[in-house]
């Protein structure tokens, strides 16, 4: 039986596929920023490869997940961040943005199915310019790491004090 985790974040993608790897570098970049700013209790950080049960297993048991994904859009803005945001009680039908095979939705509607929803999801999905091989942003992408590591705190604090009021 899986741990309770109250807030599950998970960064999705390939750290060696250039702007694929942006979910894991706002993990990186959480896990830093942690030492100054901790996490509420009960947090999980963790990276992923975008397979579907991989997925379901790490926010299974949340209160809150964030997932953060490169999306593939046509035409493209790279750069571009898209939220979307479903309560476990919800209808789920998320567009499948993500640059993966299987994507994210294919991964909400089989949890959805099992009972293994988190309570909220929230999906930031960034519009990449390069998925090469090889490490490190577009500069593009690179430009909003930042605003987007500052969003997913944001939203992990109105959880916590949403939670805090009762």
């Amino acid at each position: 039986m899986p741990t309770r985790t109250h807030i599950a974040v998970i960064g999705v993608g390939n750290e060696f596929r250039r702007d694929d790897g942006v979910g894991w570098a706002v993990v990186d970049r959480l896990r830093e920023r942690a030492a100054e700013r901790p996490l509420p209790k009960g947090s999980v950080l963790a990276t992923c490869d975008g397979d579907p049960a991989r997925l379901i297993g790490l926010w299974e048991g949340a209160d809150l997940a964030v997932v953060v994904d490169a999306a593939h859009a046509h035409p493209a803005q790279p750069g571009r961040v898209h939220r979307l945001a479903l309560d476990a009680a919800g209808p789920h039908r998320p567009p499948t943005t993500s640059s993966h095979g299987l994507g994210l939705g294919e991964a909400v509607e089989l949890a959805r199915v099992l009972g293994r929803l988190p309570g909220r999801l929230v999906v930031y999905a960034v519009e990449g310019a390069d998925s090469s091989l090889g490490r490190g942003l577009s500069a593009r992408v690179a430009a909003v790491l930042e605003p987007l590591v500052e969003s997913v705190e944001d939203e992990i604090v109105r959880y916590r004090d949403a939670a805090a009021r009762g």
